[in-house]
């Protein structure tokens, strides 16, 4: 089976789609943000994840600075590492993947 992403702009904010076929090794979901909309610090402590920009901009502020995300962006989480995400004035739909567990966990920074 073989899943095809498109980013609709009028999307709504939130989780627009995520692998869900069973037997499956990889969680991904692809992920809306409003204009200006923000997601504060948070840390994966369990799993590296790769994100992956489908359209728009923003920011990830993580321990070593902040870095400016565009269409094409592709950044590495390695796991225990801390990040916020900041969409830009017309948005921001990215693709998360990472191993997959049972239920996704986000934590605040400590």
């Amino acid at each position: 089976m073989h899943a095809v992403l498109t980013a609709a702009a009028c999307a709504p904010s939130g989780i627009v789609w995520k692998l869900a076929e069973a037997g499956r090794q990889l969680d991904a979901n692809l992920l809306n943000l409003s204009a200006d909309q923000l997601i504060d610090t948070h840390a994966e402590p369990d799993l590296d994840v790769l994100v992956l920009v489908i359209a728009g901009e923003g920011t990830l502020t993580t321990a070593s600075g902040p870095l400016s995300l565009t269409g094409g962006s592709l950044v590495w989480l390695p796991r225990g590492s801390t990040r916020a995400l900041s969409a830009g004035p017309n948005g921001l739909s990215y693709l998360t993947v990472h191993q997959r567990r049972s239920g996704m966990q986000i934590r605040s920074k400590p």
